[in-house]
């Protein structure tokens, strides 16, 4: 064949290719579970640490199958939800099925149209509820984890994670723990429009369901605040009955 023709460079371009996207597919045969399972690890590592299951610091320390192992010891059970705070599916805990509602973005899609959402509830013994949130940061998606008290009311933790923040400004919200910890103890006022409030100065008027942005990351803040307070709303329905049925339980022990 004339390897200066045409057809021998059509021909060896298909063959270049084909053989390119075979080996790409392999390689993602293989790395594909590797992939997923850190994936799973890290939400689980992030999730945990907003429980308070164990510092931040020892999650990110442990292999996956510790980080598989202590959550399957610490969950009680895991739940999706819908728009009317209904129960609409169950999510398995058993250390080698765990099942989690990872992609969040859909799920934000979803809140926003008002249409059908799988929004996940995550309870960990001593009755802690985990929860996701996710939204637009300044160059990229921030989201998170909120960990409320028993009472669905006060908030136990919280971590947050972004994808592409500015480093010693937006990225604070991860970086930071001290960041995180402004949230511990704090209220989520479901009544309330908005039901939570991250902006500057919040915390000067001493309001129990708000903190002050990050200095020098407002664009960051907004969108974390915003974020918080859509996916709050998302949840209120769910919470606010919950919080509504143990204020009529402890009155009637009372």
């Amino acid at each position: 064949m004339n390897t200066n023709s045409n057809v021998y460079t059509v021909i060896y371009t298909a063959i270049v290719v084909v053989i390119v996207a075979a080996i790409l597919a392999f390689v993602a045969s293989k790395l594909g579970p590797a992939q997923d399972a850190n994936a799973k690890a890290e939400t689980l590592r992030q999730m945990m640490s907003a429980a308070g299951v164990k510092p931040t610091d020892e999650l990110y320390a442990a292999k996956n199958a510790e980080i598989l192992q202590l959550y399957a010891d610490n969950i009680e059970e895991a739940y999706t939800i819908d728009l009317d705070g209904e129960k609409n599916g169950e999510l398995s805990v058993s250390k080698d099925k765990i099942e989690l509602v990872s992609k969040l973005k859909p799920q934000h899609k979803a809140i926003l149209a008002e249409g059908d959402a799988t929004l996940p509830v995550y309870i960990f013994k001593g009755g802690k509820a985990v929860i996701p949130i996710y939204g637009a940061g300044l160059w990229g998606p921030v989201w998170g984890y909120i960990a409320f008290e028993p009472d669905g009311h006060t908030i136990a933790g919280a971590f947050f994670d972004h994808e592409s923040e500015t480093p010693g400004l937006g990225a604070k919200i991860k970086d930071e723990p001290w960041f995180r910890e402004k949230f511990a103890g704090k209220t989520v006022e479901w009544s309330e429009t908005p039901a939570f409030r991250l902006e500057k100065n919040a915390e000067a008027a001493g309001a129990p369901n708000a903190i002050d942005a990050i200095t020098g990351a407002t664009m960051t803040s907004k969108g974390l605040n915003e974020a918080l307070n859509v996916w709050f709303k998302a949840y209120e329905k769910h919470f606010a009955a919950g919080a509504s049925e143990e204020t009529t339980i402890n009155a009637e022990e009372e």
